[in-house]
């Protein structure tokens, strides 16, 4: 005997995830519209799989920093860009769909940022995209089908910058993204720092870094 039951009468509690298997790609679509845009879930779809994963505040507050660490980045070096924030990635060819935690469009920006509706078929994905890792790992495999060149992943306040490479997300040392300036051992820093002392202090403290290294390039 099968039963059935709607999302709504499911419910999962933060830090908690929901695996279901045998997902066609159409419950897929009718999930993510009886759930709506105004939600804290994030989901994620690969071949028949959906994960429903309700983040911790630790998840929230991290990935918001780190968010707006990168912008800081970006305004400073005068490079434009558009956030598309969490965002549903999908394609029905490939089977595959993900929800990052935040994610830019850089070397794209002039084609994207009028952009209202998305479609990967004929969109590039985003350059770069950003996942908080506290209860679940990154399905890198999602990542990897859709093309996502650079991901940085934060797991125990530990940054992880991976490239695609034929197929392949390799681990580096530097992102190409902003290749002149040492992020990955000084990000971690400052988001200890917005812990500690408050968001504002830590992107203050972290724009007078980023100026000093833009200095002392010159």
């Amino acid at each position: 005997m099968s039963v059935t039951l709607q999302l709504k009468q499911v419910q999962v509690q933060p830090g908690q995830r929901l695996v279901l298997e045998e997902v066609s790609w159409q419950q897929f679509e009718d999930i993510l519209e009886e759930l709506g845009d105004h939600r804290g879930s994030r989901l994620t779809y690969s071949d028949g799989t959906l994960e429903i994963r309700m983040p911790l505040p630790e998840h929230e507050k991290n990935k918001v920093i780190l968010g707006d660490l990168v912008k800081v980045l970006l305004d400073e070096l005068e490079i434009d860009y558009v956030s598309f924030g969490s965002t549903t990635f999908k394609r029905r060819d490939l089977a595959k769909g993900f929800e990052p935690d935040d994610c830019f469009y850089i070397r794209n920006f002039a084609a994207m940022v009028g952009k209202q509706c998305l479609d990967l078929g004929r969109d590039p994905p985003p350059e770069l995209s950003i996942e908080v890792d506290v209860t679940s790992r990154t399905q890198l495999d999602v990542y990897r089908a859709l093309g996502v060149p650079e991901l940085w992943r934060l797991e125990a306040g530990r940054l992880r910058i991976d490239v695609l490479r034929e197929g392949e997300y390799i681990e580096v040392e530097q992102s190409p993204t902003f290749p002149d300036l040492p992020l990955k051992e000084n990000l971690s820093r400052f988001l200890a720092m917005a812990q500690s002392e408050g968001p504002r202090l830590a992107l203050k403290a972290f724009r007078q870094w980023v100026r000093g290294q833009i200095a002392g390039q010159d």
